[in-house]
């Protein structure tokens, strides 16, 4: 199912959703797109390295590959044409990224309100391009809201940028997708 040029695709861990993106992209490339992998991850320990690979050997090797760790809207307007299909592979981890990066989570640690330049601007950075972009753009994120309230004040910053980024980004998308046991429901 195409649900338009710009797809965001929700689920929890291990719900299908990149599945489900790759096989969106695919049909794109079927469709004579050119895809490019966007990749958020980096990595920090030998799991994660699992975890990359595991998705690099899932992808065909015609698809590109740019990674962005933090500066995730320069890289797509940097790679978006209309001859393009950039699968961004995910909001969570860049969002983490984000957090780690500036001062947010010493901020939350610390109690503080959280104000970061660098989670601020490049959030309102990619909302911003994802409106202006050509060619499909999927994006891939984590639903994190569903749990109970987390108790360190860091993941409940994070579990609640999280949902603002994904309300942000799924306002501006065409289509909206959740992921539950590898089943898609088409939200918008």
């Amino acid at each position: 199912m195409n649900d338009g040029r710009r797809q965001l695709i929700l689920g929890g861990a291990r719900s299908g959703k990149s599945t489900l993106a790759e096989r969106r992209a695919a049909d794109a490339a079927a469709d004579g797109l050119r895809v490019l992998y966007v990749a958020t991850a980096e990595v920090r320990d030998a799991e994660m390295a699992r975890r990359i690979a595991h998705h690099r050997e899932r992808r065909p090797a015609a698809w590109g590959l740019v990674e962005a760790p933090l500066h995730l809207a320069a890289a797509l307007r940097a790679h978006a044409a209309a001859d393009a299909c950039l699968l961004v592979d995910c909001l969570t981890l860049w969002l983490s990224n984000l957090l780690f990066a500036g001062a947010a989570a010493r901020q939350a640690e610390a109690g503080e309100a959280v104000d970061c330049p660098l989670l601020r601007d490049e959030t309102a950075a990619l909302v911003d391009a994802l409106a202006t972009l050509p060619g499909r753009i999927l994006l891939v994120s984590n639903e994190v809201g569903w749990g109970i309230v987390p108790m360190h004040p860091v993941s409940r910053c994070f579990a609640d940028e999280q949902g603002r980024l994904n309300q942000r980004v799924a306002a501006v998308c065409d289509g909206v997708t959740l992921v539950a046991a590898g089943l898609p429901l088409a939200l918008k």
